[in-house]
Formats: structure tokens, sequence, C-alpha cells
């Protein structure tokens, strides 16, 4: 049994549409799953926003739902932690940095890309030392500036944008993009854990 947390703002879109699908996506590929959802800034028992519910309700998926704010009790329960965006992966670092071996962006762990990881951890590590150095009152020299340039141009976007405020089409298109990467994401743990799916 896998017990996955997605995590996004407010609770309202992103992460429980991510929760919706793959709930559903672990039953048809018969993987022996959990799933809660939470968010980093969340009110308690908001109702899963209008446009996220139709779409939702859209892909055969059930709309009831009431925001959760992210507490250590979820992040203990989770085998795997997803978030929409890196802000969010760096928000539960922050909170929770023992975490740091099962926190990723859905999109990170689902595409399971190696080079890009090296790449993602390389710009972190980069980043922290320009920070430290500022912290210091250090000046940042043009070719840290430089290496810095060529680390973000080279990283891919991870990052599921928020939908909130948009129009229903938008909500459209930004559940489509989770779609897809629950696919992978429920392919690969079905491959994992020996149900021959593939990816």
């Amino acid at each position: 049994m896998v017990r996955v947390l997605f995590v996004c703002t407010g609770n309202t879109c992103r992460s429980p549409m991510a929760e919706k699908l793959f709930r559903q996506m672990a039953q048809e590929h018969m993987l022996a799953a959990e799933a809660r959802s939470a968010g980093v800034a969340a009110a308690d028992g908001t109702p899963m926003s209008k446009h996220a519910a139709t779409v939702i309700r859209e892909a055969g998926c059930p709309t009831e739902h009431r925001s959760r704010s992210l507490e250590q009790e979820d992040v203990d329960w989770a085998d795997l932690i997803l978030t929409m965006t890196q802000g969010h992966k760096r928000t539960i670092l922050q909170m929770f940095p023992y975490t740091v071996e099962k926190v990723y962006t859905l999109q990170e762990y689902a595409w399971n890309d190696s080079e890009q990881k090296q790449m993602r951890m390389e710009w972190e590590a980069f980043m922290a030392e320009l920070q430290t150095k500022q912290a210091l009152g250090e000046t940042i020299a043009p070719a840290e500036h430089e290496r810095m340039q060529q680390l973000a141009d080279h990283l891919r976007d991870d990052d599921i944008a928020d939908p909130f405020g948009g129009t229903e089409e938008h909500y459209r298109i930004v559940a489509e993009e989770i779609r897809y990467a629950v696919d992978k994401l429920v392919r690969k743990l079905a491959q994992d854990a020996g149900g021959g799916a593939s990816t």
C-alpha cells in the first residue's frame, strides 16, 4: 500500500483534482494506494472550487471535498508527497526538513528524469550558496550570475500553474496537465509494485 499526499496552496483546485484523478486511476490499475490532499496556506473546510468540481465531474470523479491545511500528521502519514510547484516543495522542506527523501513536485516525480534531477539538485545547492554569500554581504561574481542563468535555462518548468480565478477552460487545461502527470505516476507506482504497467 502506497500513501500519496498531494499539496497545493489552498487545497481547492489543483491538489484535490490530483487526489481524485489519482484515486480513479489507481483503481483502474489495481494499485493498492491511498491518497489525501492539503494546502500550505489553506483555510479548513472550503469546498472544491466551482470550475474544478465541473472539470473533475466530467472526468467521472466524485466532487465531495473540504479543504485541509497541511499538518505534520499528513506528512508523517505519506510515503510520497507531491506538490504542484517548486515553491510548495520548498515550503514543505522548510516546515518539515526530514521529508527531503519523499517530497517532489508531481511532474518531477512522474517524469523521473535523472538528468533534470541532477540539474535541479545542482541548482538548489548553487542557489543556497549564493544566498549565503548575500547574507554575509559578499558580492556575487559575474561568472556566478552566468552559471545561475545557464542552470535556469536548462531546467524544465515542473510547476503546474494555479487556475484560481481563471475560466472553466483554464481549469480544463490545468486538469489535463495534472491528469497526464498522474497517469504517468500511477503507471510508475504500479510498475514499482510489480503490477506490470509500463511508463
